[in-house]
C-alpha cells in the first residue's frame, strides 16, 4: 500500500521538497520555542546566570554536532579570511549573550521574539551602507514599516517601557551583523567552512565570557541542569532542521515559515509562564512580517534577474 499522503487539489505529497522544507522550518520553530522557555526556566526561575546557560546550551549543541566536524576534517578549515570568520563568530556570540540575558531578566518571550524579527531590517541597512548593495525606495519603505512595527511592540513612549526590552533589539542587530559577514564570506568560502568555524569558535568564546563572571559556568539547581541539557539538544536539532530546510527548497520559499516562530513562542510563554501578549503585539508583528516578506520577495527577484 502506498504510504504517501497526497492532496486531491494540488497533488503535493509529504515526500515533495516543498512540503518537507516547510515541515523542517516548522519543526525548527517549535524546537526554538521550547529552547526559549527552557532557558527562562533555568535562568529566570532557577537562577542560573545567562552566560552559563548560553555556554552550556551551545557547548552541548556543538558536542552533538561533533561527528560533522570530525567528518569534515582539517580540509574544511582551509580559508583565506580567518579574521572575517572570527568577527562573524564574535558578532553571533554577542547576539546569543544579549538574547539569553534578556530572557533571564524576564522579557516576555512573545515580545522578545517579535523584536528579534527586526533583524531583517538591520541586514537591509547594512547591505546598503557596508556591502554597497543597491536598495531601492520600495525596500527602504518596507524597512521603515518594519521598524514601525517594532516600535509599536516596544512602545518606548509608554510608562511601562523598561530598558531590558532593548536587549532583543541588540541581539537582532548583532545577528544581522553575523548575516552580513556570512553574506560576504559566501562570495569566496564554501558553506562547510563557514559552519565549521561557527561550531568551533562559538563555544570557546562563550566559555571565556562565562568564566569572566562571579558564578562562572555553574548551574544553580538540578532542575536547571535538566532544562539546559534539553535546551542544548533542541538547539542542535533546530539548527539541523534549518539546514535541511534551506538545502531542500529555495530560501525565498522557506523564509515565510520562519515567521511561525511567533505564535509558537506565544503559546509556549502562555503555557509555561501564563504570559498573555497585548493586542499591540499582533499589529506590530503584522507590520514586521509583511515588511520582511516583501524584502525577501524583492531580494529573490533581484537574485533571479
Amino acid at each position: 500500500m502506498d504510504q504517501t499522503v497526497k492532496t486531491s487539489s494540488t497533488g503535493l505529497s509529504l515526500k515533495s521538497p516543498a512540503i518537507l522544507a516547510g515541515l523542517y522550518m516548522v519543526g525548527a520553530g517549535i524546537a526554538f520555542a521550547a529552547v526559549n522557555s527552557l532557558t527562562q526556566l533555568a535562568t529566570l526561575i532557577e537562577g542560573t546566570s545567562s552566560t552559563s546557560a548560553a555556554f552550556w546550551q551551545y557547548a552541548i549543541a556543538a558536542l552533538v554536532s561533533a561527528p560533522f566536524v570530525l567528518k569534515a576534517g582539517l580540509a574544511g578549515l582551509k580559508t583565506d579570511h580567518l579574521t572575517l570568520h572570527i568577527l562573524r563568530v564574535i558578532a553571533a556570540t554577542i547576539g546569543v549573550q544579549l538574547w539569553v540575558y534578556g530572557l533571564s531578566l524576564g522579557v516576555p518571550i512573545w515580545q522578545a521574539i517579535a523584536l528579534i524579527m527586526t533583524s531583517t531590517f538591520f541586514v537591509t541597512i547594512g547591505a546598503a551602507l557596508l556591502l554597497k548593495e543597491k536598495v531601492g525606495p520600495a525596500r527602504w519603505l518596507a524597512t521603515l514599516v518594519g521598524f514601525a512595527g517594532g516600535m509599536i511592540i516596544l512602545q518606548p513612549w509608554s510608562d511601562a517601557f523598561e530598558l531590558k526590552t532593548l536587549l532583543p533589539i541588540g541581539a537582532a542587530f548583532f545577528w544581522a551583523v553575523t548575516s552580513l559577514f556570512t553574506k560576504e564570506l559566501t562570495k569566496t568560502e564554501n558553506p562547510q567552512s563557514i559552519t565549521l568555524y561557527l561550531l568551533l569558535l562559538l563555544t570557546p568564546i562563550n566559555l571565556a565570557l562565562a568564566l569572566g563572571t562571579p558564578t562562572g559556568i555553574a548551574i544553580s539547581t538540578a532542575p536547571a541542569i535538566q532544562w539546559i541539557i534539553i535546551a542544548g539538544l533542541l538547539v542542535a536539532l533546530a539548527q539541523w532542521l534549518i539546514t535541511k530546510a534551506y538545502a531542500t527548497a529555495d530560501a525565498a520559499y522557506v523564509q515565510p515559515f520562519d515567521h511561525l516562530k511567533l505564535p509558537f513562542n506565544v503559546l509556549a510563554g502562555f503555557y509555561v509562564f501564563g504570559w498573555v501578549p497585548g493586542g499591540d503585539l499582533w499589529l506590530g508583528a503584522a507590520l514586521i512580517i509583511a515588511a520582511s516578506l516583501f524584502i525577501a520577495h524583492r531580494e529573490s527577484q533581484a537574485q533571479s534577474a
